[in-house]
């Protein structure tokens, strides 16, 4: 399942053009400064900024597709990154993320769901490491959740336990948006899906729930006696070098912070210190970089942490095939799904792509990692009043996609 190391005549071309471009950075050519990122702040620079707009080659029209789409989906900020094999081919940062404070990509934003890659990769870490095996059923940690007999790490991770989407039950959505500042603790948030019948029997179809998350993560505390975010350092971003991606147990982000702006109270307002207690697992409530974004693109979806076998598993857990509607889990809920197209182990396969997208609180994600180019693309934005709204940084991914790789195009899911 692991990429071959030959180079492609396309992206060659676009590593021979990178190489030139390390070559200059190392005889000497200024660095430009970056705003925000002081000692103060101790904020780590992991990446270049491509201030100076490129007048060709693919950095050029990655630029242009991005002004494009900030133009045309009324963005606030596009703060994007783009690398072949690691290396740089644009850093950038369009727009404001205040009022006259221009947006920068040395600033941080909240990674939602990126987060839930991390917990895939981190469980199947302690499957190559002998601790536990992906079918071990969860009653073992998890005594109190029902059908604990019979769901399975694997069904957790990979979204076929059947549990209902919390976020999607009725009135919880209200209750966000009426106290956006709410701390909702896990026991609310997995009751919520637990006093429901379940959509199907565990195992037997797949469907998105936030619940297999928050339960993930607590398992994974019994499991290996560590708080999960001390043991998401230890086994994903301290081996990755993600220095600026980091657990937050109350709603603050370190500076500089790309600040969101949304409609959804029916007024534009900002929305950047909004809660993200409900989101995900306590200890898995992240924020991060585009810098770390593009890297965890190609670390996730390269398997770099993992075993071959366990890089399989990642990409396919047996889900391939599941995520058809029934009469009890209607399309809306459970997902029509190809082989091409499914859900993994915290990850999204869209085609040849793997991926994942948050979408909340005015922020819009993306991370996409094609494996047979080594192409990580990473973009973050937020909204202007009267957007229309959408998951717009997958738009962009989705052009810059279709421009560098127009062999692989990069499908939509959901």
């Amino acid at each position: 399942m692991r990429p071959a190391r030959s180079l492609p005549r396309r992206r060659l071309a676009v590593a021979t053009a990178l190489t030139a471009l390390t070559t200059l950075v190392a005889l000497g050519t200024p660095a430009v400064a970056t705003r925000g990122a002081t000692a103060g702040h101790g904020h780590h620079r992991p990446c270049a900024d491509s201030r100076k707009a490129p007048d060709r080659g693919p950095a050029r029209d990655i630029l242009r597709i991005a002004e494009q789409a900030k133009a045309d989906m009324g963005l606030k900020s596009v703060i994007l990154r783009v690398t072949v094999d690691g290396r740089d081919v644009l850093t950038t940062a369009l727009g404001e993320s205040m009022t006259g404070v221009p947006a920068d990509p040395a600033m941080h934003f909240r990674n939602g769901n990126i987060a839930i890659s991390y917990l895939g990769t981190a469980l199947l870490r302690l499957v190559d490491q002998g601790t536990v095996r992906l079918d071990d059923p969860v009653a073992r940690w998890l005594p109190g959740l029902p059908d604990a007999e019979r769901i399975t790490l694997r069904m957790l991770a990979s979204s076929t336990t059947g549990l209902h989407d919390y976020v999607k039950a009725p009135g919880f959505q209200r209750a966000v948006v009426a106290n956006p500042f709410r701390r909702w603790t896990p026991e609310e948030l997995v009751s919520i899906s637990t006093s429901r019948e379940p959509w199907y029997a565990p195992g037997t179809n797949w469907n998105y729930s936030h619940a297999n998350f928050v339960l993930l993560g607590a398992a994974l505390e019994k499991i290996t006696g560590t708080r999960l975010d001390v043991l998401l350092r230890r086994q994903i971003t301290g081996p990755l070098g993600l220095r600026e991606t980091r657990n937050s147990f109350t709603p603050d982000i370190p500076a500089p912070v790309l600040h969101a702006f949304t409609a959804d109270r029916g007024t534009y307002e900002e929305s950047t210190f909004w809660n993200p207690s409900w989101t995900t697992a306590p200890g898995a409530v992240q924020t991060t970089d585009i810098c770390d974004l593009a890297r965890s693109a190609s670390a996730i979806g390269s398997g770099e942490l993992l075993s071959r076998s366990s890089y399989r598993e990642l990409l396919d857990p047996g889900t391939v095939g599941l995520g058809h509607a029934t009469a009890t889990c209607p399309a809306q809920v459970c997902i029509a799904q190809t082989e091409a197209t499914h859900y993994g182990m915290g990850v999204i396969v869209l085609g040849d792509w793997i991926a994942q997208h948050p979408l909340f609180f005015g922020y819009s994600a993306s991370m996409d990692y094609l494996p047979s180019e080594r192409l990580a693309i990473a973009v973050s934005t937020t909204q202007d009043p009267g957007a229309p709204g959408g998951h717009s940084a997958h738009t962009i991914a989705q052009r810059i996609a279709a421009a560098l790789a127009p062999d692989h195009p990069v499908p939509d899911f959901g």
